[in-house]
């Protein structure tokens, strides 16, 4: 990627600061700093920086006085070598002949250090963001387990990560993708653990990347995931550090983007949606049950609504007589149609869930519990809408709850279910169901089918796939995923 304001660089020290001059012209937060060595008025300087972004102390301090107090004896194009080698008492200093590279850093957070006579210039990194402390990410909440979560700073989370996983086979490599952002993201993998041909292919994905700006993850996701016609992710997301080091234990990449709290995780396997971090830090017994919840909450909630509409409309021989005629006096006065109101009752419902979503926190979840209870209660008094139905929407936005990571495939296959029971009754929902299960079992990740361990119900395989065995149990990997398939855990006989 070539930048189109880029320059050549010059022994000419005047010429370089021109340059850097005519480029950020407007850029009021660039300071320019010009000043020469005290025991020789020849060796001259010009430092660069942006003000906000950088750490004026430590320039002050490591950088402007070692090279105004300091005896240099080289001149020409030694000059800056011996500057780097004797003088700057910083950790990071790279000497560079590219105009690219000192735009990109000087607007990163580094110094630029321009000196007489040299064609190059030495990148200081002097990074002095204002960043917010680590916290436990709001939509990841849990009731045991580590409460620290990733922040917008990729250096801060690269961090989080290494304390979790002390080994030389931690490999992270960095990229740069946008071409007006310049934004970095690293790849993180275990080296002995990693398929290499996934990793082969997610980066060829991401050199493919085209893009003015990349300012969140998502950006990446969608262009580096395969399409779902019902919404399902083939790529996953957290801002948590401990979920990010145990996908890496099992073999898969993770993507961090550098600005956004959110690391993307590949190849993702349909199980994932189900799975909590806190599967792991509670007994296995618990969270095996909890994990048969969401399954069976996520069938409810995509179902619920279309049987209802279809028992009620073309099968009332299903129901039990007391129940179907409690369900008839209930819908004698209605005017609407049972599909029409169900239709209805849950847009209702999705426009209350987003109105709240988007309120400020404390407005909003009293606005969501109020508005659906005054709506609901007010629909029924007013005879536009059936009791019955009321229970059915609030239990399916309930059961909803349980599988955030589904939440847009359940949508599109509610309402989808729900037309097909309408037309069709059970007949239509039987169809739905099945080419919804079709669609799942196409599914892929990184050519990895997100139904893989479906496919050969390996017994080890099956240890952390509806259930959760207690860990001395499970001592092997997906070894689709993983090119290392044993664990290294002691095994109790």
């Amino acid at each position: 990627m070539v930048l189109m304001n880029s320059f050549t660089l010059t022994p000419s020290l005047q010429e370089n600061t021109a340059n850097m001059d005519r480029l950020f012209e407007n850029v009021d937060i660039l300071i320019k700093r010009e000043f020469e060595n005290q025991h020789d008025s020849s060796i001259k300087f010009c430092l660069f920086c942006c003000d906000g972004v950088v750490n004026g102390d430590a320039i002050n301090e490591y950088i402007i006085a070692p090279l105004m107090r300091g005896i240099i004896s080289a001149k020409g194009e030694a000059l800056l070598s011996e500057v780097s080698a004797r003088f700057l008492t910083v950790g990071e200093v790279e000497e560079s002949q590219s105009s690219e590279d000192v735009i990109k850093a000087v607007t990163y957070g580094d110094t630029i250090i321009f000196a007489e006579g040299c064609a190059t210039a030495l990148i200081i990194n002097s990074k002095g963001f204002a960043l917010r402390s680590s916290s436990e990410p709001e939509g990841e909440k849990v009731l045991a387990g580590p409460r620290e979560g990733f922040t917008e700073g990729i250096m801060t989370n690269l961090s989080m990560l290494r304390r979790r996983i002390r080994s030389d086979e931690l490999k992270l490599q960095f990229m740069t993708i946008g071409c007006k952002t310049n934004t970095s993201i690293c790849i993180c993998y275990m080296d002995d653990i990693v398929n290499k041909s996934i990793l082969e292919e997610l980066t060829n994905r991401l050199k493919t990347i085209k893009q003015d700006g990349i300012l969140d993850s998502n950006y990446i996701t969608e262009y580096i995931s395969e399409s779902s016609a019902m919404g399902f992710y083939s790529t996953g997301s957290t801002e948590r550090p401990d979920i990010v080091a145990a996908k890496l234990l099992e073999g898969r990449i993770a993507i961090m983007v550098d600005g956004t709290p959110s690391v993307l995780t590949v190849p993702y396997i349909f199980i994932e949606n189900f799975q909590s971090n806190e599967d792991y830090y509670l007994k296995s017994g618990y969270a095996s049950f909890s994990r048969i919840l969401r399954i069976l909450g996520f069938i409810l909630t995509i179902t619920v609504p279309a049987l209802y509409v279809a028992a009620v409309t073309h099968h009332q021989e299903i129901l039990p007589t007391k129940l179907m005629i409690d369900f008839a006096a209930e819908r004698l006065n209605v005017p609407l149609p049972a599909a029409v109101e169900a239709f209805i009752m849950l847009l209702m419902f999705d426009i209350l869930r987003e109105t709240g979503v988007r309120m400020p926190s404390y407005v909003g979840q009293a606005m969501s519990v109020v508005g659906a209870l005054v709506i609901g209660q007010a629909a029924v008094s007013a005879k536009l809408v059936a009791a019955p139905m009321i229970i059915v929407v609030a239990f399916t936005g309930i059961t909803n709850l349980l599988v955030p990571k589904l939440s847009t495939a359940a949508l599109a296959a509610r309402y989808a279910f729900l037309l097909l029971a309408s037309c069709f009754g059970l007949l239509g929902l039987a169809a739905g169901i099945s080419l919804l299960v079709t669609h799942i079992l196409s599914l892929k990740s990184f050519g990895v089918p997100q139904m893989m361990p479906m496919e050969n119900l390996c017994p080890q395989d099956m240890k952390d796939l509806f259930i959760r065995a207690p860990w001395p149990r499970m001592t092997t990997r997906l070894s689709p995923i993983s090119q290392n398939k044993v664990r290294a855990v002691k095994v109790h006989k």
